[in-house]
């Protein structure tokens, strides 16, 4: 009499080095996202968008599988970041043209809202030419050093400091001079 075949179901194994490579991915993006966001959020100053750029940045990462060649992590997150971020701020200037959108101009709420002092520094920040900015904000919200930053916008160390310094100058002297202008107007 024949044997009877018993029928089994594969197995679906996931090689432990899978799990593993898993595991390291999951470590980077818990110990590097909120870096991520802060240098996305400096860019495009939009939560979601931010939101947008960090999935966006790991997810390309992951992918391509380049994540686990990085001799510097924090730089290669921040270039790849940043340069993600500049996209996503092209697309949403973009996008607002073609929608040809009303004024912007702030509401009465807004207006008492950014009557405190950090809402004046962003203002003033914000109102630094392209470069300064950029430079400044991953010099002081990301606390990047200048080799990182060179790195990160593809400049010499020296154009970094040169442009650091530049802004510091130029937001000094805006505040002095609205400072001037409240005290002396009392």
């Amino acid at each position: 009499m024949p044997q009877p075949i018993a029928f089994q179901e594969p197995a679906l194994a996931i090689p432990e080095d899978a799990v593993a490579r898993e595991g390291r991915f999951s470590a980077l993006v818990h110990r590097q996202s909120r870096f991520v966001f802060r240098i996305a959020y400096a860019l495009v100053r939009n939560t979601h968008d931010a939101e947008d750029v960090v999935q966006e940045t790991f997810l390309k990462l992951y992918s391509s599988g380049v994540w686990e060649q990085m001799n510097d992590e924090r730089a290669f997150l921040a270039r790849t970041s940043w340069r993600l971020a500049v996209d996503k701020l092209r697309k949403v200037r973009v996008s607002a043209a073609e929608l040809d959108l009303p004024s912007a101009a702030p509401g009465p709420l807004e207006v008492l809202i950014r009557a405190d002092r950090d809402a004046m520094v962003h203002r003033l920040v914000d109102g630094l030419p392209e470069e300064l900015r950029h430079t400044l904000a991953l010099s002081t919200v990301e606390e990047l050093n200048s080799r990182e930053i060179a790195e990160v916008l593809g400049i010499s160390e020296g154009t970094v400091r040169t442009r650091l310094m530049r802004a510091r100058q130029i937001l000094k002297q805006k505040l002095n001079a609205m400072m001037e202008g409240r005290h002396g107007s009392q």
